[in-house]
């Protein structure tokens, strides 16, 4: 009989994660679906309570059971079940509450979960995903004054006229979101910790431009002095370069290392607005543009020796590495630009053009000859150009 060591079956029977330190199961718990996590309970009695301090909360519409439920009776029951939870949730305070319940229309519900976490205020970060672009936030998500991170997807922003800004907020990402420019401005006026600011829409984004447009990008960058990454699509940077932008900003964007910009090459404010928020950001690491046709006539027509390379002295990107353009439809201009960015950048090491669906492969060919007979002036010898076509379905 083959002789067993008592001391290596001990430890091989023993629970080793119930022995680790609280703060690390916590963090094992937050890892796991929050339905997973709550059933830890059962395990035993040191395991009855241990999900009430998770730092972070992450609601779905699979938290409770749905087979042969309707729709109205999975949403009580898991409302019911979110209610549950934040009721007996103990932790130091909830870090993170991420509600991305989209198929159950919850937005109503939310408004009642949002109202119940502001009496304690201790939610650092908030993700709210709907379906609804016409949903209104409700009043109680602004006394949340503790927050650092928000990510709004489909609603309407619309804070009440007592809202003093988010003076905590360091991360903000909207997507969708409805807000007027007034909203915005307000909004951000006070987030003078905001280093991550990303403003993305497919349709409609902040109203259409007015006459007079007193908000623009020299006034957003104003308010958020610590900006280290910053994206913004079509109809919102339509609105925020409205009456062009100065050579460069007074105050340079001392802290900007990734920049994405929505850009259409022959709108004069765009690229203009483009330009003047990358000369002024001398610390640029990388740098993603999407490209996209103007729509509506007339168009506004870019002089087409606005990229001159001898119009740029006074451009450095000495940090540049990535340079990245998608949606490239191989317009004079957009080749312009690449030159421009390319003899600008003395450590670039990558440069990727993804061209648009509507640039066959005999412009591709046509395009690549000339790039052999008359090459792009590079001042990182080190940078790699790569031409990519989209991937056909």
């Amino acid at each position: 009989m083959e002789y067993q060591n008592p001391t290596r079956t001990r430890s091989l029977n023993s629970d080793i994660i119930s022995t680790l330190p609280q703060n690390i199961i916590e963090d094992i718990l937050t890892r796991m679906p929050l339905r997973s996590a709550l059933r830890t309970s059962v395990l035993s009695m040191k395991w009855r309570y241990t999900w009430r301090g998770m730092p972070k909360l992450v609601f779905t519409d699979d938290l409770v059971a749905s087979n042969h439920l309707s729709r109205q009776l999975k949403k009580y029951k898991l409302v019911n079940a979110i209610l549950h939870v934040l009721l007996f949730h103990n932790g130091p305070e909830t870090l993170e509450f991420d509600c991305s319940v989209v198929r159950l229309h919850m937005e109503s519900e939310f408004a009642q979960i949002i109202s119940y976490l502001a009496r304690g205020n201790t939610v650092k970060k908030i993700i709210f995903i709907s379906d609804n672009r016409s949903f209104k936030l409700p009043v109680s998500f602004f006394a949340l004054q503790g927050l650092e991170v928000v990510h709004l997807d489909t609603c309407t922003l619309e804070p009440p006229l007592t809202f003093n800004g988010a003076s905590s907020l360091t991360r903000m990402t909207f997507r969708n979101v409805e807000v007027s420019a007034q909203v915005l401005q307000r909004f951000i006026s006070k987030c003078s910790l905001l280093h991550y600011f990303v403003l993305v829409e497919l349709e409609k984004g902040i109203e259409s431009v007015p006459e007079g447009n007193n908000f623009t990008f020299v006034d957003l960058f104003q308010c958020v002095p610590l900006l280290n990454t910053f994206a913004i699509t079509k109809h919102y940077m339509k609105y925020l370069c409205a009456g062009g932008m100065p050579y460069k900003l007074s105050t340079s964007l001392v802290h900007l290392n990734y920049l994405f910009l929505n850009v259409c090459l022959v709108e004069q404010n765009e690229i203009s607005s483009a330009l003047c928020i990358i000369r002024s950001s001398p610390v640029l690491e990388t740098m993603k543009f999407l490209m996209y046709d103007n729509e509506k006539l007339p168009v506004q027509q870019t002089a087409t020796n606005f990229l001159d390379l001898e119009g740029y002295p006074d451009m450095k990107l000495d940090h540049l590495e990535t340079f990245w353009i998608n949606n490239f439809s191989n317009l004079p201009l957009e080749m312009e630009f690449v030159r421009l960015i390319m003899a600008k950048s003395p450590v670039l090491k990558k440069v990727r053009i993804l061209l648009n669906d509507n640039v066959s492969v005999d412009e591709e060919v046509k395009m690549l000859r000339e790039l052999v007979s008359n090459p792009i002036p590079r001042a990182s010898p080190s940078a790699k150009l790569t031409i990519v076509r989209p991937e056909t379905s």
